[in-house]
């Protein structure tokens, strides 16, 4: 799973309404967002599943 696609389902990827844009919520330096989007085989060291129902199952 390449980084993109990782982003759709992570707890910090929410809709912004002022910029009307999917914004990650996490404070990424200059480096880590350029590795992130240059290198297809990186994986965010950040991504938190925010699928709510498998979190629920688990409990």
């Amino acid at each position: 799973m390449n980084v993109m696609n990782e982003c759709d389902t992570c707890a910090y990827y929410a809709y912004d309404e002022d910029w009307e844009c999917w914004v990650c919520e996490m404070d990424l330096d200059e480096d880590e967002y350029a590795r992130l989007l240059h290198d297809s085989r990186a994986h965010c060291p950040y991504y938190r599943d925010g699928d709510e129902y498998k979190i629920a199952a688990k409990q």
